[in-house]
């Protein structure tokens, strides 16, 4: 698969200083939980109408002035059951590094290996707690990395952004 192109970083150029990063980690969580209680909806992506786990975590950091938005083009809603291909890895990589979760921190992002593949994005508020798209919630909910089932049975992959 040929993926959407880089996303490109909002904020290129100079060294952040520890406070511009962390006004923009707290920028990436406002504008997550503004999201709270939007329905779920495959490939949607509009605030208080519907977004699924892939296109929140796209538009949370682009609306927060991070990455600039992209579309991941088409994908089916259970590519993860009965597929091998790893959508979130064609792109994720692109505006973050892959970290250990010892250095986790607000506004990093989860990735979470259900089905097949690293298949769901969560968004680290304050660990354990995040946020996501959760299909079997119905919405835009609270998740407790270290406690919720369906997000703690499988490998997970933690990833910050490439320019903290």
């Amino acid at each position: 698969m040929v993926g959407p192109p880089a996303p490109a970083a909002v904020t290129e150029g100079a060294p952040r200083s520890p406070t511009s990063v962390a006004k923009q980690r707290a920028a990436v969580v406002a504008e997550a939980m503004t999201w709270l209680r939007t329905p779920w909806m495959h490939r949607g992506r509009v605030k208080g109408v519907g977004v699924d786990c892939a296109q929140f975590v796209i538009k949370a950091y682009a609306d927060a002035g991070v990455i600039a938005d992209f579309d991941t083009g088409e994908y089916p809603r259970d590519w993860h059951i009965h597929r091998d291909e790893e959508r979130f890895l064609t792109f994720v990589p692109r505006f973050a590094r892959e970290i250990e979760l010892a250095q986790i921190g607000p506004g990093d992002l989860v990735l979470c290996k259900i089905g097949r593949v690293f298949s769901h994005g969560v968004i680290v508020v304050d660990w354990p707690l995040g946020i996501h798209a959760a299909v079997n919630e119905g919405c835009v909910t609270l998740c407790d990395l270290e406690h919720d089932v369906g997000l703690i049975g499988g490998p997970r992959k933690y990833f910050t952004y490439e320019g903290w």
